[in-house]
């Protein structure tokens, strides 16, 4: 690894990354593309409203998401992954790989100690 510890740009981008539901919002639009805030709400059931605005918002001021409004009654916001968004895609995926391998790493530890 070529990182210098002093110059790296890991902590940047968790900043980005962290929190329980900016992964599994990300996931949503790159998985199904363009979707409304009551869809994207319907996919997290976990999430409350406050906190799925928040983090669409963080995500939208780091220019990972676009939000669209459409003049009309009822109002209608979509939301959807932008082409710079969608670079995080790999990454995703590694960590998500990752995370699954640590799981059963994780649970064999747990076996052969109990054994």
């Amino acid at each position: 690894m070529n990182i210098e510890p002093e110059l790296c740009r890991v902590e940047d981008a968790l900043g980005i990354l962290v929190g329980k539901w900016k992964p599994i919002i990300l996931l949503n639009l790159l998985k199904s593309g363009t979707q409304r805030f009551s869809e994207l709400k319907r996919s997290m059931p976990g999430i409350t409203q406050k906190m799925l605005t928040k983090q669409l918002r963080e995500l939208e001021e780091e220019d990972i998401v676009e939000r669209t409004v459409y003049p009309q009654v009822p109002p209608k916001v979509e939301y959807s992954i932008t082409e710079y968004g969608k670079s995080l895609q790999p990454i995703l995926e590694a960590m998500h790989e990752w995370g699954t391998k640590h799981t059963l790493h994780k649970r064999q530890k747990m076996q052969e100690q109990n054994m």
